[in-house]
C-alpha cells in the first residue's frame, strides 16, 4: 500500500479530487458572490460619482484611484510570499482577517459625508484594497490546492467565478431597483456596501468552517528566483493583464459612454448593465463546454475574438442607438463568462507546472502577481482614460465633438486592439489537458519520493 512522509499519496490525491462534492464546490465558490457585489459600485460607478457628484473632477479622481492601486500593487507580492510560507490554518486566518478589514472600508468609501476631499477617497480605497488582497490571494490559492485534477479545477473556478457573475449581476441590478424606488445614486451606493457586509458574514463563516483546508504538499522553498524563466506563467500573466486593460477601459467609462454618447438616463443605463451581466452568467456553461472540446486557453481565445467585432460596433453608435448597443451588451456579456472562469483555471495549472519544474512552493506568490495584474490594469484604465477625457473637455457642460469621439474610441476601439494582442499570446499555449495530467503525475511521484 502506498504511503508518504507527507501524508499524501497518489491514490489519496485522486480520491480527494473525486471527493469534492457539489456542495463543497458550491461552498468554496460562494465568497465570490460577496466580493463581486461591490464591483460595479467600486469599479464602474464610483469614479464618475466622485468626479461629478462629490465634485473632485475627472483628473483628480483618476489620479487618486491610480495612486491607491499603486499602493495596492506593493502589498500583493508581500501577501503572496506570506501565504506561501504559512500553513493551511494561516491561509484561512488571512481570508477572515481580510474580510474584517474590507467590510468597514467598503461602507465608508461608498457613503462619503458631504464636503469630503480626495484624501477620503484615497484612504478608504487603500484600506479596502488591502483587505481585498488579504482575502483574494489566499482564497485563490485555496481553490488551486483543493484538487489537482484538470477538470475538477475548472469546476472549482466555475463555481467561484459563476458566483462572481451572480454577485456582479446583483451589484448592477440593485442600484436599478433602488433608483425605481426613488433613491438617489448616493443612497444606492451606500446601501450596496451594507448589502455586501450583510451577505458576507454567513458566507465567509461557511467557507472557514465547512470547506476542507488547502491540500498539503511536499515542502519546497518559496521565492521569486528563476520566475522569469517560467515562460508559461509570463505568457499567461501578460495576456491576462492586456485583456484586463481591455476590459478596464469599458468598465470605467460605461457611465460616461451611456450619458454622453448614447444620451440615456440612469434607469436605461442600469438596464443595459443588467443585460450585460445576465448574459455573462448565461455564457458560463457555454465556455465550460467549449473548454472541454478545445482546451481552456483556446476557448478563452475564441471568446476574446468574438468580443472584438461587438466592441467595434460601439464606436459607430450615437444618441438613440439603444437597441444596437443592447446587442453589443449581449455579445460582450456572453464573452465575459469566459474571461471570468477560464484564465484563473489555467493559472492553477501553470502554478503546478511551476512547482514541478522549479521545485519551489510559490503558488500563492503567483496568484499575488495575478491579483496585482488585475488591479494594475484597472488602475491604468482609470489613470489614463479619465485625465485624457478631462483634458479633451468631456466634463464641461457641453462636451465637444472631439471629446465624444475620444470617449467612443477609448471605450470601444482600444479594447479591440488589446484583446487581439492577448489572443495571439494565448492561442498556442502548450499546457493542454494531457500535459497537465503529466505534471500532476510528476508532482505525485515527487511527493512520494521521501518514502
Amino acid at each position: 500500500m502506498a504511503s508518504s512522509t507527507w501524508g499524501y499519496t497518489v491514490s489519496a490525491a485522486r480520491s480527494r479530487a473525486d471527493a469534492l462534492t457539489t456542495g463543497t464546490v458550491a461552498l468554496y465558490g460562494l465568497p465570490g458572490l460577496v466580493t463581486a457585489i461591490p464591483m460595479i459600485p467600486v469599479f464602474t460607478l464610483l469614479p464618475a460619482f466622485y468626479a461629478e457628484e462629490v465634485g473632485l473632477g475627472l483628473a483628480v479622481t483618476g489620479a487618486v484611484i491610480f495612486a491607491s492601486r499603486l499602493v495596492d500593487v506593493v502589498t500583493d507580492p508581500l501577501v503572496g510570499r506570506w501565504a506561501d510560507h504559512a500553513g493551511s490554518d494561516m491561509v484561512r486566518r488571512l481570508v477572515g482577517g481580510g474580510a474584517l478589514l474590507a467590510a468597514p472600508a467598503l461602507v465608508l468609501l461608498l457613503s462619503p459625508p458631504a464636503g469630503v476631499g480626495w484624501l477620503w477617497l484615497l484612504a478608504w480605497s487603500v484600506l479596502l484594497y488591502l483587505g481585498w488582497t488579504l482575502v483574494q490571494i489566499p482564497y485563490l490559492t485555496w481553490g488551486a490546492t483543493l484538487s489537482a485534477d484538470y477538470h475538477t479545477r475548472t469546476r472549482l473556478t466555475a463555481s467561484r467565478e459563476g458566483a462572481v457573475l451572480v454577485g456582479v449581476l446583483l451589484s448592477g441590478g440593485l442600484p436599478a431597483a433602488f433608483g425605481l424606488m426613488g433613491y438617489s445614486d448616493a443612497v444606492s451606493l451606500a446601501a450596496m456596501g451594507w448589502v455586501a457586509v450583510a451577505v458576507g458574514i454567513p458566507v465567509f463563516w461557511l467557507l472557514l468552517t465547512r470547506v476542507p483546508r488547502p491540500r498539503p504538499h511536499a515542502p519546497a522553498p518559496a521565492g521569486w528566483r528563476g520566475l522569469q524563466r517560467n515562460g508559461l506563467f509570463v505568457r499567461l500573466l501578460s495576456a491576462w493583464f492586456i485583456n484586463g486593460l481591455a476590459n478596464g477601459f469599458p468598465a470605467v467609462l460605461f457611465p460616461l459612454y451611456c450619458a454622453h454618447v448614447l444620451g440615456v438616463d440612469d434607469a436605461t443605463r442600469n438596464l443595459l448593465l443588467a443585460v450585460y451581466l445576465v448574459c455573462g452568467v448565461a455564457g458560463v456553461p457555454l465556455w465550460l463546454a467549449l473548454s472541454r472540446r478545445l482546451s481552456k486557453h483556446r476557448a478563452w481565445a475564441t471568446a476574446m475574438l468574438v468580443a472584438c467585432p461587438a466592441f467595434a460596433v460601439a464606436v459607430t453608435l450615437g444618441p438613440g442607438d439603444v437597441s444596437l448597443f443592447m446587442a453589443v451588451c449581449v455579445v460582450t456579456g456572453l464573452c465575459l463568462g469566459a474571461d471570468m472562469v477560464l484564465p484563473p483555471a489555467i493559472q492553477a495549472d501553470v502554478a503546478d507546472w511551476d512547482r514541478l519544474r522549479f521545485q519551489r512552493n510559490r503558488t500563492a506568490g503567483l496568484f499575488s502577481l495575478w491579483n496585482m495584474s488585475t488591479k494594475l490594469s484597472l488602475a491604468l484604465a482609470a489613470g489614463i482614460a479619465l485625465p485624457v477625457l478631462g483634458a479633451l473637455g468631456l466634463e464641461a457642460g457641453s462636451p465637444t465633438p472631439g471629446s465624444l469621439l475620444g470617449l467612443a474610441l477609448i471605450y470601444a476601439l482600444v479594447p479591440c486592439v488589446l484583446k487581439l494582442t492577448a489572443v495571439m499570446m494565448m492561442l498556442h499555449l502548450p499546457l493542454t489537458p494531457r500535459a497537465q495530467r503529466a505534471v500532476t503525475r510528476g508532482l505525485d511521484r515527487r511527493d512520494l519520493a521521501p518514502a
